[in-house]
């Protein structure tokens, strides 16, 4: 969540910042500084009368002693209606203050000054009053491509072909129990997904991250920790009878653990690790291109959070994405590093990397991990702070990165490995599966 000094100290670039996001409600800039400047004033006068009426009784504390009861039931009428004036003005000063929660929450992350400007297609160039018009980018930039895209023959399959030639995923009996986009794992197909969980985990851990189980459900005020409320919330499982959230990411409780903490600076920055089943909605998704893996309602994922300190957090950043790049390397498999632009984002993100790789069969590059620094947007909502050495406390930055999915990473195994006689395993695997090849 911003903070209301930020938009009150210089409004203008905030909007020019929100712009870039294709953010469309640039009037709740205007309307958040007008509604503080009324709320500053009410608690001016809310402190005010506070003040008289706390004088006034001590007149009449006084007045009482001496005799003069006329004089004291004057002042005493006097305190009488400033008690009532008192009374009307703290509801109103409630109702304002969620008023202005409430328009917060609806205002993006700010995206960094390092994040590609892309406008909606047709409309020409992007312009703030004020500013001149932004250099354009065309979209998204990919900043760099590893790895070779293998040589498959005419007749590769797909991963869902190859998932039911091997018996390793059942798709059309998780539509049985539960409906489209919750595959069953089984055989050698369920030891993969073990395989490649723990190896995910033993690759974070041996980096320096400390691993989490947690739960699967959270609470509202979870969810609206880490920026999944208000923004994502047609996007998530919803348990009504006891008002739950199902994750869409172990980001969301393992950013949570610190919660309304103070921290000691000595103790930046904290590492976790932490492996869930997720769960989105992921409505309108349909067509060949949410096929098989390619889009599911239900996957595993490893993930890795940070706290870090806010002079840190884009070394940090430029670290988990090496972290990540060096992972996916050990799997050899082709990927691109691309940068996000603006209205790409997600509603907390200042800055994010995503990471691809190459589905050899259906010739397309695979989303597989997104890297993202939020600098100060999720630790505001949650008060994650820490002490400086000054001994004034201020918030952290948080990142998170996908480290990784399972789902599009098994799709491009499958497809790029995909020989004659079976699936080559990548060595790093092999000793977590069991087997080199499978068939």
């Amino acid at each position: 969540m911003l903070q209301v000094q930020a938009l009150r100290q210089n409004p203008q670039a905030i909007k020019e910042r929100l712009a870039v996001k294709n953010f469309t409600e640039i009037n709740l800039v205007d309307e958040i500084i007008l509604l503080d400047e009324e709320i500053r004033h009410l608690k001016k006068r809310i402190e005010d009368a506070q003040m008289q009426i706390n004088s006034k009784s001590d007149q009449i504390q006084q007045l009482n002693k001496s005799g003069q009861k006329d004089e004291a039931d004057k002042i005493r009428d006097q305190v009488i209606m400033l008690k009532t004036l008192l009374n009307s003005d703290k509801p109103e000063l409630e109702q304002k203050n969620k008023l202005l929660e409430d328009k917060l929450v609806r205002l993006p992350n700010l995206p960094s000054e390092k994040v590609p400007v892309i406008v909606t297609p047709g409309t020409g160039e992007l312009t703030i009053t004020g500013y001149p018009p932004y250099v354009l980018i065309s979209g998204n930039v990919v900043i760099k491509e590893g790895g070779t895209k293998p040589s498959l023959p005419a007749n590769a399959l797909p991963h869902w072909d190859l998932a039911k030639k091997y018996d390793l995923i059942d798709f059309e009996l998780g539509t049985k129990i539960s409906g489209s986009g919750f595959p069953v794992y089984k055989g050698k197909g369920a030891k993969l997904q073990r395989a490649l969980i723990q190896y995910f985990l033993d690759y974070n851990i041996a980096a320096g991250y400390t691993e989490y189980l947690p739960p699967l459900i959270v609470n509202e005020a979870t969810a609206f920790g880490t920026g999944q409320l208000p923004d994502k919330e047609g996007q998530m499982y919803f348990v009504n009878e006891d008002k739950f959230y199902l994750i869409p990411t172990a980001e969301v409780p393992v950013t949570n653990i610190y919660r309304d903490e103070i921290l000691k600076e000595k103790e930046l920055p904290v590492k976790m690790t932490a492996y869930t089943p997720c769960f989105r909605k992921e409505a309108g998704s349909y067509g060949k291109d949410v096929r098989g893996l390619n889009r599911v309602h239900q996957f595993d994922k490893v993930e890795i959070v940070q706290l870090v300190h806010p002079e840190k957090s884009y070394d940090v950043l430029e670290e988990m994405v090496n972290h990540v790049e060096k992972l996916i390397q050990t799997l050899n498999l082709p990927y691109r590093i691309v940068k996000l632009c603006g209205g790409d984002m997600s509603f907390a993100s200042a800055l994010t990397y995503d990471f691809e790789v190459y589905s050899a069969a259906q010739d397309k590059w695979l989303e597989v991990s997104s890297v993202s620094n939020f600098e100060t947007f999720q630790t505001n909502r949650m008060k994650i702070r820490f002490k400086d050495s000054n001994g004034k406390s201020q918030l952290v930055h948080s990142l998170n990165g996908s480290s990784l999915a399972l789902p599009r990473i098994v799709a491009c195994l499958l497809e790029n490995n995909q020989t004659p006689d079976g699936i080559n395993l990548p060595t790093v695997l092999q000793q977590y599966a069991g087997v080199k090849l499978i068939s």
